[in-house]
């Protein structure tokens, strides 16, 4: 039981990187950082710049966040208190990175909108 326990969650671990990195990679590439004119416009370049990293740091906290459930589940199936305290840091983690996206990356755009 134990055994196939561990293959899965390896397995989740592994289908949780290559969907959270190429979500990463999607939101990346679909910036347009230029207008069409082909000049520089910085108040779009800033909201875009913000949106983009927001996406990329909620996708990477959401990331970390799944992975630390599947690491509860596998210490709660396998009785194994050190796999369940990584898995709730993190959780944890993932959880704080998503609320600072949320929270910081806004202020941090409006400072920079206000510096131009």
């Amino acid at each position: 039981m134990n055994n196939k326990l561990s293959c899965r969650t390896i397995s989740a671990k592994k289908i949780i990187l290559m969907v959270t990195t190429a979500m990463c990679f999607m939101a990346l590439s679909a910036v347009t950082v230029f207008a069409a004119s082909g000049e520089v416009d910085t108040t779009e370049f800033i909201n875009t710049t913000v949106t983009v990293l927001k996406t990329v740091i909620i996708l990477i906290g959401a990331g970390l966040g799944i992975w630390g459930v599947v690491n509860l589940i596998e210490g709660y199936g396998n009785d194994n208190a050190g796999a369940k305290s990584q898995g709730m840091k993190q959780l944890m983690a993932g959880l704080a990175l998503i609320i600072l996206a949320v929270t910081a990356i806004p202020v941090l755009g409006d400072m920079m909108s206000g510096a131009m």
